[in-house]
């Protein structure tokens, strides 16, 4: 397992060509985000079968996607209503669950409800992943069952159990305690709470209700 410092600029632009490399090869990268310490890797079938694989995950549960913003996260069907929210509230802990376009992802990406959940990062490590090499996948970086790691120690501890030895992970230092992120699902004129997190219903409808989205 090989670890890279990520706590400056400096430093986030010395490893990109390494994470690039890491993830054009389908492997998987260990990351700080604005809530806990994620792992993920490109969003592609094999990577998404690695990553799988490493969380023990069912089947039936899919992945997250980080994206940079609206504009570059194709793939799912931006609706008014979505793009609004998405610009109220990106970057930042809202994930929204948008209807995917036939064939546009590899399974383990699409919920049973034919749904994607996206979210724009605001933490400078995953912002500067996703511009130097587009969206990539998301999960916390624990074994199941276990608290979500806060530093790359954790990190790496949860990946050793899990059986990993070959993650990229990437120090980005100890981050502040902070709930997840909240889910939402998006339709032409209303927003679902699916996991409440940091934005709260109350946060959502102050925002959404002046431009008739209702909030349930």
């Amino acid at each position: 397992m090989r670890v890279l410092p990520v706590r400056t600029d400096e430093q986030i632009a010395a490893a990109l060509s390494s994470i690039v490399e890491q993830l054009r090869s389908d492997g998987l990268i260990a990351y700080p985000t604005e809530t806990v310490y994620g792992i993920g890797g490109a969003v592609t079938e094999r990577a998404v079968e690695r990553l799988r694989a490493l969380k023990r995950r069912e089947e039936h549960k899919p992945f997250l996607v980080l994206v940079p913003d609206p504009d570059r996260a194709p793939g799912v069907q931006w609706t008014a209503a979505a793009r609004a929210i998405a610009q109220r509230f990106w970057p930042g802990p809202l994930t929204l669950a948008l209807p995917a376009v036939p064939n546009a992802f590899p399974a383990g990406i699409i919920a049973e409800d034919g749904r994607v959940a996206l979210r724009a990062s605001p933490h400078r490590v995953v912002r500067a992943i996703n511009e130097e090499f587009g969206p990539i996948t998301s999960t916390s970086a624990n074994a199941p069952g276990t608290v979500p790691a806060r530093d790359a120690a954790a990190a790496i501890a949860a990946l050793e159990a899990l059986g990993a030895d070959d993650v990229l992970v990437l120090d980005g230092g100890e981050l502040p305690h902070s709930e997840a992120s909240t889910i939402v699902a998006v339709d032409d004129h209303t927003a679902r709470v699916l996991r409440a997190g940091v934005i709260t219903a109350d946060d959502l409808r102050n925002e959404l209700s002046g431009i008739g989205i209702d909030v349930g």
